[in-house]
């Protein structure tokens, strides 16, 4: 329970840095950006970690920045020059790790933006892997923007709440099945799973049958929607 009570917590922070830090918002899209765009040049294992490691790099200076800022503003309203110098030294980290990103995005990407076609794009959304990865990211995202509206009423991030996260990454994943895969044996398999999912969730009383009932909706519509626009850019 401890460990659920930190979860939240950390999730709580990660949403309130995003709804509340303008440059949080910047940096997230940037980030997706990015992803995308080293998905679509063919990027190295190498170089994805590189740029996951610079991303988290900026994530973490942005949030502490975000920190230092609460900290010195509770501890006094008043001017006071370290206060200064504290949101100061605070933002110089940001801007550090904003200008290694550059660098980093710039070392990496420079010589295949020449080369860049769509092509690339055909190849990525031909991938069912990749779609389904990106189903479910999307998925997860979709659901934490609920929850962070809804949770003062009931809930957290991981537990309870509206909607049923673990149902809507069930029904998510048996829906990619049911589109790419050809074993009926398979998607069978997965929407019993994806049942028993949801039915754990009420079950346990953590959800209520409207919370899973969204949960499942939007799994499976935001996968739908997705498959579907990767075959409109195909063809």
């Amino acid at each position: 329970m401890r460990f659920i009570n930190s979860v939240n917590h950390a999730f709580a922070g990660i949403v309130h840095a995003f709804k509340n830090e303008g440059n949080m918002k910047i940096h997230v899209v940037v980030a997706l950006l990015t992803v995308l765009a080293a998905v679509l040049t063919y990027s190295t294992r190498y170089e994805m970690i590189a740029l996951s490691i610079t991303i988290t790099f900026v994530f973490l200076a942005e949030m502490l920045n975000t920190a230092v800022e609460a900290v010195v503003d509770l501890v006094t309203e008043k001017y006071h020059e370290l206060a200064k110098v504290a949101k100061n030294v605070a933002a110089g980290a940001v801007l550090i790790a904003a200008l290694n990103a550059l660098v980093v995005g710039y070392l990496v990407f420079y010589r295949k933006i020449n080369s860049f076609s769509f092509v690339s794009l055909s190849y990525m959304v031909h991938l069912p892997a990749h779609l389904t990865f990106a189903s479910l990211v999307v998925v997860g995202l979709i659901v934490i923007i609920i929850k962070a509206r809804s949770i003062k009423k009931r809930g957290s991030y991981i537990h309870g709440g509206m909607p049923s996260g673990h149902t809507a990454l069930a029904f998510s994943l048996f829906a990619a099945m049911s589109l790419v895969g050809k074993d009926p044996v398979v998607t069978s398999f997965s929407a019993i799973m994806a049942v028993i999912v949801a039915e754990s969730r009420l079950e346990t009383n953590v959800h209520t049958f409207t919370e899973v009932a969204v949960g499942a909706l939007i799994g499976v519509l935001v996968t739908v929607i997705i498959f579907q626009i990767s075959n409109m850019l195909i063809f």
